[in-house]
């Protein structure tokens, strides 16, 4: 019986299934979402939440230890430099999982798994507020009505050279 056995094995051996959820934690952190199937969040999600509380405390050993699971030293370097960052008062919960329906071959379940610090539309920040604009009432209509008063002036050749100063001089004085 498979009482309390809460690791799902994806259908894998241990070794692909260890590599999977390594490059899949390694996309997660350097793209800060990726869009997978549920099951396959979910257990991404118990593989990274430990590497990124980990995260916070920057010493050669836990860099060491988040390598060793990771195997990508951008990857490393980017969830020290960055993630540890940002997530740094917060005590658990990094990622969210957001349902996206199903997929369209085989009718699995979608998901987007995403660092919460970093989904701007979720993220609250300050707003600044916008400076007030001043409009005056004819501005805008005097400067319309001049626009369609003027029309194109066609200019007239002529052999004679002075016909032409004279048109062009007309041109200059308005």
């Amino acid at each position: 019986m498979r009482h309390n056995k809460k690791f799902n094995h994806l259908g894998r051996k241990s070794a692909h299934r260890k590599a999977m959820l390594a490059n899949m934690a390694s996309s997660l952190i350097m793209h800060k979402r990726i869009s997978t199937t549920v099951a396959k969040a979910k257990a991404l999600r118990m593989y990274v939440e430990p590497l990124i509380t980990k995260s916070k405390n920057d010493t050669t050993h836990s860099r060491r230890t988040v390598f060793s699971y990771l195997k990508d030293k951008y990857a490393v370097a980017e969830l020290f430099r960055e993630v540890a960052e940002k997530v740094a008062t917060r005590p658990g919960g990094y990622t969210r999982i957001l349902k996206t329906g199903t997929r369209l071959g085989d009718n699995a379940d979608m998901c987007i798994i995403e660092l919460v610090d970093f989904n701007t539309t979720y993220v609250k920040e300050e707003a600044k507020p916008a400076a007030k604009k001043t409009r005056r009432a004819g501005g805008a209509k005097a400067k319309k009505d001049e626009v369609k008063s003027e029309a194109p002036k066609a200019v007239e050749k002529t052999d004679a050279p002075e016909a032409n100063t004279e048109t062009n001089t007309d041109e200059k004085s308005e």
